[in-house]
């Protein structure tokens, strides 16, 4: 009678063991603004490179050194609390200083959006912004967001788009 007890108690506890599973946050939705949280560049990579292929554009690939721009331009806004492109200097200067070899660079930078969709969709939904993305020739990106609890936005974005191919 015990044994048969404990294997019903055993069964039961596995069963509720079961029912306590966490699935794993889509990247595209994980808020930048809690602290510790990880933009995948991967992933906001493909969310771009579809936009573009569905307006019959090519995808663009991560470019480490953009991202490094990015994030230094969305920190530098995180700094002075301020969306601005040339908060430290314009993107061609700060790819110049950089040495980076763009023959085609644009930027999107934005405030206040908590995670990639939202980022992602104001762009969008931003006739300039949105003739950023979509700009023909940009083959690499770099992307970054800054999380700054003590600012006005709490959260400072930036894309880069560049191509270095001969125009």
């Amino acid at each position: 009678m015990r044994a048969a007890a404990a294997i019903l108690v055993t069964l039961l506890l596995g069963g509720c063991a079961a029912e306590n599973t966490t699935t794993e946050q889509p990247a595209m939705y994980v808020n930048m603004a809690d602290p510790g949280a990880r933009l995948d560049v991967q992933v906001a990579a493909s969310m771009i490179s579809q936009y573009r292929q569905n307006n019959g554009l090519g995808s663009v690939v991560i470019d480490p050194e953009l991202t490094r721009l990015a994030e230094s331009q969305s920190q530098a806004m995180a700094n002075k609390n301020k969306l601005d492109h040339d908060v430290r200097a314009p993107l061609p200067k700060r790819l110049s200083e950089a040495g980076y070899p763009a023959t085609l660079a644009v930027e999107n930078v934005s405030a206040g959006y908590h995670t990639m969709a939202e980022a992602f969709s104001g762009w969008r939904d931003s006739p300039p912004h949105r003739e950023n993305m979509l700009k023909n020739g940009v083959t690499k990106m770099g992307i970054a967001a800054t999380y700054a609890p003590n600012t006005k936005y709490k959260v400072f974005w930036t894309l880069i788009l560049a191509s270095t191919e001969a125009r």
